[in-house]
């Protein structure tokens, strides 16, 4: 059986990717890392190599990987396969890889499409160890190609019912965090398990996705109403921003600020969009059941929405833990990534709550707290030889703005027009601080990394080349 990665001491692990750096360089420069071999782009075994390339790619992004990231495995994969003087061009949803021959042969050109993207982070970590023992050259040709078809056709880390429960638990212990109680997280629990069953049904019957998180945010937001109008004693503000912060675009808002930050703007403004109407859909379905409610004469008050629910109690503590976790769990990230998931969630709170009691304002306080969890988290998963993104991804969901976004909705329904549209800036601003807290927490890494995991060594990155705004 061939050697793999594990097997590897830290002195030959360390001589191999000195030498990957290098190859890759010469590469990049336009310097043949063979050249004593003929150049030529027009033969089997540069095809199948773009097409291992093409697919990878494929996978990364369709599993929710930054451009960035995507872009340099495709590289690394085209410099390990000798394919000459390649280029990647990864944007949003397409793929495409290029390579052009020394010997005056025609360029060879291939593209992929992503149709389809399901956040799989387990799946993206294999992936990424394909690439770097691709890199290293401990996998030849034919052996890479089984080993993404078992990615391909691998299980989820968890059992389907727990993925399919992780979204209800996320309401229940947000609803918890936002001030709720048992009954609250129950009733929480149940409404984003009805939301999502719906969502699931819709889109199986070929409903666009905007309308399926539209329903959702209405059927969330339609038992609060409920248990409201039942005269129930809890707090069902609660209720709604629970199954808010389940529908939250946390995942492709870090995406997007990524990509931004990487120089990939394109591919940022497009995410970006996706984070625009899935906030519109959240809007949209929670608005109407609101302005209903509120126009039926049902007691929905803003002076019922907690102010500032930052604190040091255990059950917050263990509520954000809960979040974190499951979060992670709705993501599919891997085992290991689980501890730092439980551990980043209190720790981030923590800090949040610890700004928040010295009167740092709330959007600085999460930027914060989420860079500095966030490099802690980022230090984990090079240790681990694993995507960022599986550890740090999850570690904001406690601090996502489920209680203002709701507030901007309740004010807007009361006719305050313009202090519920200070509300909702207010929710949009903290979530970018959070993206942007942890995509600082990243640089820092990268800052002080000599190497690492394919994709975040600091040499020949394009988004530090210094352009002075031009």
């Amino acid at each position: 059986m061939p050697q793999t990665l594990e097997r590897f001491d830290v002195r030959q692990l360390r001589r191999a990717r000195t030498v990957w750096e290098r190859v890759r360089e010469r590469a990049i420069a336009g310097t043949p890392a063979t050249p004593d071999e003929p150049d030529e782009a027009a033969n089997a075994e540069t095809y199948r190599a773009m097409d291992l390339a093409l697919r990878v790619g494929e996978l990364l992004l369709a599993s929710g990987e930054a451009t960035e990231n995507v872009s340099e495995a495709m590289r690394s994969l085209s410099v390990a396969y000798g394919l000459p003087r390649s280029e990647a061009a990864v944007t949003f949803t397409a793929i495409s890889l290029s390579c052009v021959p020394t010997d005056g042969a025609p360029p060879v050109t291939g593209e992929r499409t992503v149709r389809r993207r399901l956040p799989d982070y387990d799946r993206l970590a294999a992936t990424h160890r394909l690439v770097q023992d691709a890199a290293i050259g401990l996998v030849d040709l034919d052996a890479a190609f089984d080993r993404l078809r078992e990615i391909k056709r691998a299980r989820p880390p968890y059992p389907a019912l727990l993925i399919t429960l992780s979204l209800p638990l996320i309401s229940a212990s947000a609803s918890i965090l936002a001030g709720g109680g048992v009954v609250v997280a129950v009733v929480a629990f149940l409404a984003t398990l009805l939301a999502d069953r719906t969502g699931a049904y819709l889109a199986r019957r070929g409903i666009a996705e905007f309308f399926q998180l539209a329903v959702g945010a209405a059927i969330g937001s339609l038992l609060a109403v409920l248990v409201i109008a039942a005269g129930l004693p809890v707090v069902a503000s609660a209720v709604v921003t629970g199954s808010i912060m389940a529908l939250l675009p946390g995942r492709p808002l870090v995406a997007a600020v990524q990509d931004g930050i990487s120089g990939a703007y394109v591919s940022s403004a497009a995410r970006l969009l996706e984070v625009f109407f899935i906030v519109a859909a959240l809007v949209s379905g929670v608005g109407l059941t609101v302005y209903g409610a509120v126009h039926l004469g049902l007691p929905l008050r803003v002076e019922d929405l907690p102010t500032s629910f930052a604190s040091f109690g255990p059950v917050q503590v263990l509520a954000a833990v809960a979040i974190s976790v499951a979060f992670a769990i709705s993501l599919a990230a891997p085992l290991k990534a689980l501890p730092t998931a439980a551990i980043g969630g209190g720790a981030i709170w923590l800090v949040y709550s610890a700004l928040r009691t010295v009167d740092v304002m709330p959007i600085l306080a999460a930027g914060i707290a989420a860079a500095l969890i966030g490099f802690a988290a980022h230090l984990m998963a090079v240790r681990h030889r694993a995507p960022a993104m599986a550890y740090t991804v999850p570690l904001i969901a406690p601090l996502l703005p489920g209680t203002p976004l709701y507030r901007g909705l309740l004010q807007i329904s009361h006719n305050s027009l313009n202090t519920g549209l200070i509300s909702l800036f207010t929710a949009l601003a903290t979530a970018f601080a959070l993206a942007a807290g942890i995509a600082l927490g990243g640089e820092v890494v990268r800052a002080r990394s000599r190497g690492g995991v394919v994709g975040t060594s600091p040499r020949r990155r394009p988004a530090a080349r210094r352009t002075r705004g031009y």
